[in-house]
């Protein structure tokens, strides 16, 4: 449970009132602040970000090759067409999110070097209160909202997870995480281990394989990926004809949706068939000769994790050229110079790479209370997976994890920007949501079921995220194909909405 840290007005120079606060300036917190200045020009707001620039995600993460595993197309804005190739960098998404900020003038309502602390709820005011302290003076600062807007991602960007091996204090070579990649560290000549086998390893990889004087992935169990040229044939033909960008950014973005949404029912309806093609394809790619079934093969159906998309191959091309291998194994201990394998087997490395995940960050740990009590999410059931039961006036951005992640920020932002009007057309000064008297019964369930979708980080702090129930309205269905038009149609005077004035 979060416990709320008492805070003194005394403190704070100032309490500035908006009518919206934004919480984070990564891609859902500035997707946000757009469609909210689009749709409700006259709206009050602010966005309070933690770090000392926008880009969240893509600030955080600086290791060698850091890049989108989505493509930019459905990644990128509705609203803003994307020119460049499908799978891009950080620093071309950075200069992406720059502009939609530097175009819309969203630049003059960033707060950055802002840590939010506590947020605390009045039934009496209709208020929320922030209190937040500036990172770079240690100056604490109050804010109160009508409105609070959670989109500042998913997990903890200042420490990345990295599980207690036994005997890693002995290891005399340098242990890093990607997630806080040193600017001094040289790989050129080196031994390097990553372990992982997720998209940053995938990622990682071949970015360092020609510098190294070998890479190796050392993998648990293995991944699925998919792989195919860093380009969108359609995007080329249709600019070859002198298309519009905004016309080529349309059709290619339904494109790809079409063939996502396919994709993702073929993985469960046809699970076998998927998984022979995706392995097939690795089959081409390494050779008749390399043991697939081994370093290539997962045990679970395909999409029951994140598929990575590898682009032109290039994590396979390292390994084929012998550049780099992978190892599939469970870690013994460190030894002085590596690690020990329980095969007995001994990797020698200089640099050891822990790209073994995220700390998972429910509602960016912030200590939220609700008239005085605190707020336990555990204890609360979601509505759709963007509100929560007892919790006024607060949404909250959790993207998809099959398709782009940005595609639940414009569906939660044209729904916030929805109820807004709503709440004022009723005099309402706020809104919760409530089980009705229909759900009385239904079961109360995990924040999603481990058998569709089960990566460590959520499996790991699943007991901290809010329930659902068996019902659509009360649960994120990670499916965007559905929710994409469930979302517009959404009942805002429907009983699980309650309005107080």
């Amino acid at each position: 449970m979060n416990q709320a840290a008492p805070f003194s007005a005394s403190k704070a120079r100032t309490i500035e009132h908006f009518e919206v606060l934004i919480v984070g300036a990564g891609i859902s917190g500035i997707g946000s602040a757009y469609q909210l200045s689009k749709k409700l020009p006259d709206a009050s707001y602010v966005v309070l970000e933690t770090q000392e620039s926008f880009g969240g995600t893509w600030l955080t993460h600086r290791y060698p090759g850091i890049r989108s595993d989505s493509d930019l197309h459905t990644f990128g804005y509705s609203f803003k067409p994307w020119v460049g190739a499908p799978i891009a960098t950080a620093t071309e998404i950075k200069s992406y999110m720059g502009e939609v900020i530097n175009e819309n003038g969203l630049d003059r309502h960033i707060r950055y070097k802002h840590k939010i602390l506590s947020a605390s709820w009045s039934s009496a005011q209709n208020l929320w209160t922030v209190e937040a302290v500036r990172t770079d003076t240690g100056e604490t600062l109050l804010f109160t909202c009508s409105f609070l807007w959670m989109c500042q991602g998913y997990y903890r960007h200042d420490e990345g997870y990295t599980p207690e091996w036994a005997e890693m204090d002995k290891y005399k070579g340098r242990i890093v995480h990607p997630q806080t990649w040193p600017e001094d560290l040289e790989t050129e000549g080196k031994n390097v281990v990553v372990i992982g086998s997720g998209a940053t390893a995938a990622t990682l990889l071949p970015a360092i394989a020609d510098k190294c004087g070998h890479v190796t992935m050392l993998q648990r169990s293995p991944t699925y990926f998919r792989t195919g040229r860093n380009a969108i044939e359609l995007a080329e033909e249709l600019r070859k004809l002198q298309v519009s960008e905004e016309w080529v950014h349309e059709i290619v973005r339904r494109k790809i949706l079409y063939e996502q949404d396919a994709f993702t029912r073929a993985s469960f309806e046809k699970p076998e068939k998927v998984r022979k093609d995706l392995l097939d394809n690795i089959r081409n790619l390494l050779g008749p000769d390399y043991d697939v079934d081994t370093h290539f093969t997962p045990k679970y159906r395909p999409w029951r994790q994140r598929i990575a998309f590898v682009p032109d191959a290039d994590l396979f091309k390292a390994i084929k050229s012998g550049k780099a291998s992978v190892v599939t194994d469970e870690i013994e201990r460190f030894t002085e110079t590596g690690i020990l394998l329980k095969s007995g087997k001994e990797l020698n490395a200089d640099i050891v790479v822990t790209a073994t995940g995220f700390h998972l960050s429910v509602m960016g740990d912030i200590a939220f209370t609700v008239d005085n009590q605190p707020v336990d999410w555990a204890e609360t059931v979601t509505y759709r997976g963007m509100m929560f039961t007892g919790v006024p006036n607060l949404a909250w951005v959790f993207g998809y994890f099959r398709a782009s992640w940005t595609l639940r920020t414009d569906l939660v932002a044209e729904f916030v920007c929805r109820l807004l009007p709503h709440m004022k057309d009723k005099q309402a000064k706020s809104v919760s949501v409530t089980l009705r008297s229909e759900d009385k019964d239904m079961p109360i369930l995990s924040w999603i079921d481990p058998e569709n979708f089960n990566p460590g980080y959520l499996m790991r702090d699943m007991h901290r995220l809010p329930k659902r129930g068996d019902k659509r309205e009360w649960q994120h269905t990670q499916d965007y194909w559905v929710e994409k038009d469930e979302f517009p149609t959404i009942d805002l005077d429907d009983a699980a909405f309650r309005y107080g004035t």
